[in-house]
C-alpha cells in the first residue's frame, strides 16, 4: 500500500550535505527539438498555443490531485486549488499577410531515446520536470493516435511485471491518457534500473497523438506521482545506478541534452547559481522577481521550473503589471492570457532574478511570432493554473537561455551561463 510518509522519506533519503551541483560525473541524453508556438513563416500558432495552455492546466490539475492524495492539502502553496478540467476552444483564425519572418524556432517539447523491457525496446520520450510519471503507448492502444508510435508489448519482455492499480490523466478534449500499471527494466543513456513503475497506456489524448514522441518521463518529485511511486531518477539513485541525484538541461536549437548524475560543465561557463527548493513536490524556488531593464514590475513570488511547456505563466494581475513596462503591449487573448507587442521592438531586456544574477530571455525566445504585420505575441501569459496565488511557472522560453541544474540530493535548482 502506498503510504504518504514514504514520499517524504524518499525525499529525505535523497538529501545530503553534498554540493547541490556535481560536475562531469554523469551520462548524456541528446535531445531532438520539437515544433512550438511559431510557424515556419514566423506567425504565432494560436491553435497550438491554446492547446498547450489547456494541456498545461490539466497536467497541473492532475498534479494537485496527486499531491492532495499522496501528501495532503498541507503541501499546497497558499491559494492553490484543484481547478476544473480545462476545455479546449479553438481560437479564431487570423488572416495572414504577405510579409514573412524567418522562423527562429519555437520549441515546445524536448525528447530523447530510452529503452524499456528485456530485450530492450526503444522509445522517443519527452523529459518533463513538471510531472513525475513514465508512460508509453501499449500494444493494446489501437486508436489512430497510437498508429505511428512505438508500442510496449509485455508479452515480448521477460522482465515485465503487472501491478495493481491504474494510471489516468484527463484532458479538456474529453479524452484521457490511461492504462494499467507495470514495473520494468528501464534504461536512459546507459543508466539502467529494475522494477521501475510505469504505465503502458491503452488510450491516448489527441494532443499527444499529434506528436512524434511516444510518451513522457517525469523528472519532478514523487509527491506528484499519479502512480504513487518513485520516478526514474529517484529509482536510479536508490538502486545505485546514479551516484548523484542530480541532472542538468541544455535546451537549444542544436546540441540540446539532458545530463543524468551531475551537470555537463562543457556546456556552461562559471559557477551555477543555485536556490533551495520549497516543499517536496515541484522544482519550486522562491524570492523571484521579473525585470524589464531597470524596472521590477513584480517581485517576491515563487517559481516552478517546468521543461514540459514552452509558455511562461504568471497570475493574470501580475502579468498585466509586467506588460505595462513593455512599450505598446496590449492584451490579445483574454481567455488564455496572451499579450501582443510591436514586432518592431521585441524586448531583449526581460529577465528573472532570485537574489543573484538576472537571467535574461533573448528576444528570439520571448517572441512567439506575428499576429499581424505589426504585432507579435509574448512568451509570458496570464493564467491561474491552480498552483498558488503567488506562483509563476517558467517553461522552456526561460530555460533555453540558461543551463539548468536540478538536485534531489540538496533539494535545489540552479542556473548557469550557457557557452
Amino acid at each position: 500500500m502506498f503510504v504518504q510518509a514514504s514520499l517524504i522519506a524518499l525525499a529525505l533519503a535523497l538529501s545530503s550535505a553534498a554540493s547541490p551541483v556535481v560536475e562531469g560525473l554523469g551520462t548524456r541524453v541528446p535531445f531532438e527539438r520539437r515544433d512550438g508556438m511559431t510557424t515556419a513563416d514566423g506567425w504565432f500558432d494560436h491553435k497550438r498555443a491554446v492547446q498547450q495552455v489547456v494541456r498545461d492546466r490539466n497536467k497541473h490539475r492532475q498534479n494537485m490531485i496527486n499531491l492532495e492524495r499522496n501528501v495532503g492539502r498541507e503541501a499546497f502553496n497558499e491559494g492553490a486549488e484543484i481547478k476544473p478540467v480545462a476545455n479546449y476552444s479553438a481560437p479564431p483564425s487570423v488572416k495572414r499577410q504577405a510579409e514573412k519572418l524567418t522562423d527562429e524556432g519555437g520549441d515546445e517539447y524536448w525528447a530523447g531515446t530510452i529503452s524499456i523491457g528485456t530485450p530492450a525496446k526503444s522509445f522517443l520520450i519527452d523529459f518533463d520536470t513538471g510531472s513525475a510519471d513514465l508512460w508509453v503507448p501499449s500494444i493494446n492502444c489501437t486508436s489512430s493516435y497510437c498508429s505511428q508510435k512505438d508500442k510496449y508489448d509485455p508479452a515480448a519482455s521477460s522482465s515485465d511485471s503487472p501491478k495493481n492499480g491504474s494510471f489516468s490523466i484527463q484532458y479538456g478534449d474529453g479524452s484521457q491518457v490511461s492504462g494499467p500499471v507495470y514495473t520494468e527494466t528501464v534504461s536512459v543513456a546507459g543508466v539502467t534500473v529494475k522494477n521501475q513503475y510505469f504505465s503502458p497506456v491503452n488510450t491516448i489524448s489527441p494532443s499527444f497523438g499529434s506528436q512524434v514522441d511516444d510518451g513522457l518521463l517525469g523528472l519532478a518529485y514523487p509527491a506528484i506521482s499519479n502512480l504513487h511511486q518513485s520516478p526514474f531518477v529517484n529509482t536510479a539513485k536508490s538502486q545505485g545506478a546514479l551516484k548523484n541525484g542530480v541532472f542538468g538541461f541544455k535546451l537549444a536549437k542544436t546540441g540540446s541534452e539532458l545530463y543524468l548524475g551531475g551537470t555537463d560543465s562543457s556546456l556552461y561557463s562559471g559557477s551555477i547559481e543555485y536556490h533551495a527548493v520549497k516543499g517536496a513536490a515541484f522544482w519550486q524556488i522562491g524570492g523571484a522577481s521579473v525585470r524589464v531593464g531597470s524596472q521590477t514590475p513584480v517581485s517576491g513570488f515563487q517559481t516552478i521550473i517546468d521543461s514540459g511547456t514552452t509558455i511562461i505563466y504568471g497570475p493574470p494581475k501580475d502579468v498585466a503589471a509586467f506588460y505595462k513596462d513593455i512599450p505598446g503591449a496590449k492584451l490579445y487573448d483574454q481567455q488564455n492570457g496572451f499579450y501582443s507587442f510591436p514586432c518592431s521592438s521585441v524586448p531583449s531586456n526581460v529577465g528573472f532574478n532570485w537574489g543573484g544574477k538576472t537571467w535574461n530571455i533573448s528576444a528570439t525566445n520571448f517572441n512567439f511570432g506575428m499576429v499581424s504585420e505589426t504585432q507579435c505575441i509574448g512568451a509570458i501569459a496570464g493564467q491561474d493554473l491552480g498552483l498558488g496565488s503567488n506562483v509563476w511557472l517558467l517553461g522552456d522560453s526561460f530555460m533555453k537561455n540558461v543551463y539548468s541544474a536540478f538536485s534531489f540530493d540538496s533539494n535545489s535548482v540552479g542556473f548557469a551561463q550557457l557557452k
